[in-house]
């Protein structure tokens, strides 16, 4: 797999601004189902606000905690953060029914950024990207032509994607493909 993708998007804008997309470092994840009371526990163990508006990602430093439904949450941390989160999340929760998912090693992330970074995406994305539609904080569970993703705008020109592992070369030949046309 490549370090490092340069796709360029032609606009009339900038010919010379390209997207880019390079694999972010590893990183802890957690897959958390319950009530509102769970994310509410779980936001502040974690020190971070509860996200309640739909598909809004909360975060600071390396953790982070995105909105993919009512009741189901993506919790992110650094690599080395897997057993603290775990026990953070376990004290805080063990009087609330709830399910906590590892899947630390099924997915991992990409990110998109440049000028181009929504374009490129949308080649094969059917949401709209546009900042006005899609704007920073925003996550969700969608798909990128035939992979489930998770996308996440991390600022106006930056794109996170949790891929899974399977189907992570299968994504960066899509995005080198889409880059060329």
């Amino acid at each position: 797999m490549h370090d490092t993708l340069t796709a360029q998007r032609p606009s009339a804008a900038s010919m010379s601004a390209p997207a880019i997309v390079k694999p972010l470092p590893a990183a802890s994840r957690f897959i958390l189902q319950g009530s509102a009371a769970v994310m509410a526990a779980a936001a502040a163990a974690l020190a971070l606000p509860d996200t309640k508006l739909a598909c809004r990602a909360s975060a600071h430093g390396e953790r982070a905690i995105l909105w993919l439904g009512p009741y189901e949450r993506l919790v992110i941390g650094g690599e080395a953060e897997g057993a603290e989160l775990t026990r953070l999340l376990a004290a805080a929760l063990v009087d609330l029914p709830h399910s906590l998912v590892e899947v630390t090693d099924r997915q991992i992330a990409f990110e998109v950024t440049g000028p181009h970074a929504a374009e490129l995406l949308n080649s094969a994305c059917p949401l709209d990207l546009d900042l006005s539609q899609f704007p920073v904080g925003m996550c969700t569970r969608t798909i990128l032509a035939k992979a489930e993703i998770v996308l996440w705008r991390t600022a106006p020109e930056t794109f996170r994607l949790e891929v899974w592992r399977s189907f992570s070369a299968y994504v960066v030949g899509l995005l080198e493909e889409a880059g060329r046309a």
